[in-house]
């Protein structure tokens, strides 16, 4: 499996890293680009709706929207 690759993002006007495998921040970058918003509005707005931590609610939003299509 890939090695996490580290991307720093702001959520609401807070810079932060986050750590996700290449896959995953390739199917994130597609879906802003389908969705026609940036990566960081996209990750925002999965912040707003999270419980756990933030690279795992990033995967499993990615899973779940290919789930979905």
């Amino acid at each position: 499996m890939n090695s996490p690759i580290k991307h720093s993002v702001v959520i609401l006007g807070h810079q932060t890293s986050v750590s996700l495998e290449g896959p995953f921040w390739e199917a994130l970058n597609q879906i802003a680009v389908e969705r026609n918003t940036s990566i960081n509005r996209l990750i925002t707005e999965i912040d707003k709706k999270r419980k756990g931590n933030l690279s795992s609610a990033l995967r499993v939003f990615v899973l779940t929207n290919l789930k979905s299509q």
